[in-house]
């Protein structure tokens, strides 16, 4: 479960998340809207899929020789000052060498998250309205049960909104999906444990 930790010293900055150290319990901090957003660790099936859709891009962008592109997750995303917002999605696709702990949104081709059933609406809203404002191109968006993924939703950004383009469902098959820096063909069940 996700939980907004308000703090009577808040709001918080970006530069306040940055002081702050590593989490031994591998749970993750975020910044939203000056707040902090504290996420458990991700399950075993979470990380399994993360993984494998991480796989899919890598395998992608070296079929393609975009060897100036990486596929990484659990990197911070510095949304803006402004909004006193930093994410930590899931799984993300940069135009920069992935070296550091966090990167400014113009080097994010696409973000996405792995919600689990805990994650509320409004977060997810929240989340996707922030990777819109700060301008990353494509947004997935992966709704799953105990045993992983159980639907892929694909967002690309129009008019600094993002629209749904893609939904793959477990029983799908293989769907190619073009909301990505080099198309990728992905089948929810394979993603499952």
């Amino acid at each position: 479960m996700t939980a907004l930790v308000q703090h009577e010293i808040g709001p918080f900055t970006i530069d306040d998340w940055h002081a702050l150290p590593a989490r031994a319990d591998g749970s993750r901090l975020e910044l939203l809207e000056g707040y902090w957003l504290v996420t458990p660790p991700p399950s075993g099936p979470h990380q399994w899929a993360e993984n494998e859709i991480i796989l899919l891009f890598k395998n992608a962008l070296r079929d393609a020789n975009r060897s100036e592109l990486y596929a990484v997750g659990g990197i911070g995303v510095e949304i803006g000052s402004e909004q006193r917002t930093a994410l930590i999605p899931d799984f993300v696709v940069l135009d920069t060498t992935p070296v550091g702990t966090s990167f400014g949104p113009e080097y994010v081709l696409l973000a996405g998250e792995i919600w689990s059933p805990d994650n509320s609406p409004r977060e997810q809203r929240d989340k996707l309205d922030a990777y819109a404002h700060a301008g990353v191109p494509s947004f997935w968006s992966v709704a799953q049960d105990s045993r992983g993924p159980t639907e892929l939703v694909t967002y690309r950004l129009e008019h600094g909104r993002y629209v749904p383009a893609t939904s793959v469902r477990v029983g799908d098959g293989a769907v190619r999906v073009a909301e990505a820096p080099e198309p990728v063909e992905v089948d929810i069940s394979a993603l499952r444990l």
